[in-house]
């Protein structure tokens, strides 16, 4: 079995690692749930510029005194950052489907081996649809995929092959999981980093995708001294 961690700390341990994978200057877009907690955890020396798909670009956190002016598309008040700018929804979608965003953060209820990602149906559940993740997921550079490693129930959300309706086709460059990071190289996956409390063979028990393990497995960035 892998460890049963606090709901907290799973969340802070996925944005905390996908926090470190940004360079000056980038444009990043982040969705619902984890991702919105990346913003959080940018080094100091690192800036990047936040983009929300209802219409902000350089947005920084969450204000003192909440304005409910500006509300992101994840319904998160959120503040403009000196030389941040409002623009329509079409432009800003404008940016994304022409490539000008450097890398999105979405959560994912599956993701395979091929980097195929299913994050917006639940079959029998209600659901407004899939909103931006679908221009995001085709137009950002880079799609990183923050989610827990495992259902409520234990069930891999790592397949072979997504069993829900997809949101795009091999698309996904990195998996951020509490206890793994993947990336999605040649077709295939490879096991980059894991939690130090957990074991390769622990992995591949609980994970229905198959992958390779890097030569050189290190302990997940930030966690090395846990």
């Amino acid at each position: 079995m892998l460890p049963e961690l606090d709901e907290s700390i799973v969340k802070e341990r996925v944005a905390r690692r996908i926090a470190l994978e940004f360079q000056n200057g980038d444009v990043v877009n982040l969705g619902i749930g984890i991702p919105t907690l990346v913003s959080d955890y940018i080094p100091k020396e690192v800036n990047v510029i936040f983009q929300v798909e209802n219409g902000a670009l350089g947005i920084g956190p969450a204000p003192t005194v909440p304005d409910l002016k500006c509300i992101g598309a994840g319904g998160r008040i959120i503040s403009m950052l000196p030389g941040g700018s409002f623009m329509s929804s079409d432009t800003s979608f404008g940016l994304i489907r022409g490539g000008h965003v450097d890398a999105t953060v979405l959560g994912a209820l599956e993701v395979d081996q091929g980097g195929s990602i299913a994050n917006w149906m639940v079959p029998g559940k209600s659901v407004p649809g899939m909103g931006g993740a679908m221009d995001l997921v085709v137009g950002a550079r880079r799609v990183y995929v923050a989610m827990t490693h495992t259902t409520k129930n234990g069930e891999s959300k790592i397949l072979k092959k997504c069993t829900l309706p997809l949101t795009a086709v091999s698309v996904v460059t990195k998996i951020f999981t509490e206890f793994a990071v993947f990336a999605v190289e040649g077709g295939g996956l490879r096991l980059l980093e894991i939690a130090p409390e957990v074991t390769l063979e622990q992995i591949r028990q609980h994970t229905k995708a198959e992958f390779e393990a890097a030569n050189s497995l290190a302990i997940i960035k930030g966690m090395e001294a846990a």
